[in-house]
């Protein structure tokens, strides 16, 4: 057996942790110590949400209200559970593939994974500013954009030729992707509706996850945009650096307080017209800058053509498939929903990848990320 380096066996030593006084420790010396009592348990908290959030605030109760019915869990509120099972899904776990703004972001460029995780904190800002429920507006969050396929919104365009009702990432998401987690119907209402062109979320806490979607991805995206060298920030509109500043800590900071004040002023989510002004003008900047520049254009374009390659190859060959998407006396409007189940949830490499691997795609054909020229 080759001798291991010394901080493998300090680390091996720890295996059991450290005991004493009846238990056992995780640090060698004791700690700092609360003072005893017993479990703070799910009904405790439930009653502490009752009593605490604001009239209109969604409140978790028992196991929730779930397609499966479940028993309640003894720790965890139904909230807190849908919470848990979207960290630990798959499909959450693959947003660390998928693109925010580009395709192959480097080493600082946000993906899906890291806007999730940035909308859940500036939901759980509004939702504590106002009284709401910060736990659920949190599983909103973190699932939100679980339904995007790769290569960012044009995937959405790609597998609208397939599917008669189009493709919609926030639907898609709850109603096929996240299906199996049996998540409370606030949770899957949430995800659904997050996109301001759907109907309005059913709870206090889906409406704050759409106005927190809005202002993360404008600050981020703009902020990677100018990191990349695609947008200098001395051209923002004056409206948004007078509301709004430059940076993304002042964005974020902005908008956040706006919409805490307003709901807390009117008791309906939004902002105060000229914060919501110089928001829409930091998008229309956005739109023209970032994604509708030649590059942005070109990129969509290129991730459309693979992903109408790949599902049209696995809608021809269904046993091509994984056995977990192929069902039998599927028809063909079933093999094409198969297809777009599966390519959908590829990661950006993973479907680039294979669409060189299996369908023998040109390289150069393939989208193109910022400062990557293959």
């Amino acid at each position: 057996m080759p001798e291991l380096p010394p901080r493998a066996i300090a680390w091996a030593r720890t295996m059991s942790g450290h005991a004493g006084d009846s238990l056992v420790r995780a640090h060698a010396e004791p700690g700092l110590r609360l003072e005893p009592g017993r479990p703070v348990l799910r009904e405790e908290r439930e009653e502490r949400e009752a009593a605490e959030l604001r009239p209109g605030a969604a409140l978790a109760s028992g196991a929730g209200e779930r397609e499966i019915r479940e028993e309640p869990d003894p720790e965890r509120t139904c909230f807190e559970r849908d919470r848990d099972r979207i960290v630990h899904s798959s499909a959450f776990r693959r947003l660390a593939g998928k693109t925010q703004v580009v395709v192959f972001p480097n080493d600082h460029q946000r993906t899906r994974l890291t806007h999730a995780l940035e909308v859940a904190q500036v939901a759980t800002s509004i939702a504590r500013g106002v009284g709401a429920n910060a736990t659920l507006a949190e599983a909103i969050a973190l699932g939100h954009d679980c339904g995007h396929g790769p290569g960012g919104h044009a995937s959405e365009d790609a597998f609208d030729a397939f599917l008669a009702e189009g493709y919609d990432h926030g639907p898609w998401g709850a109603d096929v992707v996240l299906t199996s987690l049996n998540l409370c119907a606030q949770t899957l209402d949430g995800i659904r509706n997050h996109s301001w062109s759907r109907p309005v979320p059913a709870t206090i806490e889906g409406e704050i996850v759409s106005w927190a979607d809005r202002i993360a991805y404008c600050a981020h995206d703009l902020e990677d945009a100018a990191s990349a060298g695609i947008v200098d920030l001395d051209d923002l509109p004056a409206e948004v650096v007078e509301v709004a500043g430059r940076s993304r800590r002042q964005q974020l900071g902005t908008f956040v307080r706006a919409v805490i004040s307003t709901a807390s002023r009117t008791g309906s989510v939004g902002m105060a017209e000229d914060e919501a002004s110089a928001l829409a003008a930091l998008r229309a900047f956005n739109y023209e800058r970032i994604y509708t520049r030649p590059d942005s254009v070109a990129q969509s374009t290129a991730v459309i053509a693979v992903l109408h390659a790949l599902v049209e190859y696995y809608a021809e060959h269904p046993l091509a498939l994984p056995v977990a998407f192929v069902a039998p006396d599927q028809g063909t409007q079933g093999r094409v929903r198969a297809a777009v189940t599966y390519v959908a949830g590829m990661t950006d490499r993973f479907a680039f990848g294979t669409a060189v691997d299996l369908l023998g795609w040109d390289p150069g054909r393939l989208p193109k990320g910022i400062g990557r020229d293959a």
